[in-house]
């Protein structure tokens, strides 16, 4: 997605101040807590939002937020991008 720029610039910044960046690995794990796994999980298999509030019992902007976070550690913009990247 053209991020590695972006990235770059917080550790050039921070390596004069002897601080450090965390490094992930293009293939490593995301870091998703449970609930946000299940409902990415969800919204793979082709479930709406209200779909997905529904059977995890949560408010649809509640999806919203987690499918936010989702998007933003994987790297993605769009939940049809979801089943490319998801573990297995």
């Amino acid at each position: 997605m053209g991020a590695a720029a972006f990235a770059e610039r917080p550790r050039l910044e921070l390596t004069p101040t002897g601080g450090r960046t965390p490094v992930r690995a293009p293939d490593s794990d995301p870091g998703l807590t449970p609930q946000e796994a299940r409902v990415a999980r969800l919204a793979a298999e082709g479930a709406t939002n209200q779909e997905i509030a529904a059977a995890l019992f949560l408010s649809a902007s509640t999806v919203e937020y987690h499918l936010a976070k989702v998007f933003r550690k994987l790297g993605i913009g769009s939940r049809r991008r979801l089943r490319e990247v998801l573990p297995p």
